[in-house]
């Protein structure tokens, strides 16, 4: 593995995050057991692909200086 990406693109780090969170659920009682994992981390994975995006328009739109 020779390239790097952010962390947040990683589906590895999603996916124990779900895992985490539904365990912490399902200890404070919510009922978690009918929640499709894979689903859930997609969607979550297209909404931070969809954020960054979006933060890295606005960092661009308001720069002060030029790429270069």
């Amino acid at each position: 593995m020779i390239s790097t990406k952010p962390w947040y693109l990683s589906r590895t780090i999603w996916a124990s995050v779900i895992t985490v969170l539904t365990g912490l659920a399902g200890l404070s009682g919510l009922p978690v057991e009918d929640l499709d994992h894979a689903a859930l981390v997609e969607t979550l994975l297209q909404a931070v692909s969809a954020v960054s995006g979006l933060i890295a328009v606005i960092g661009r739109l308001s720069a002060k200086h030029r790429i270069g």
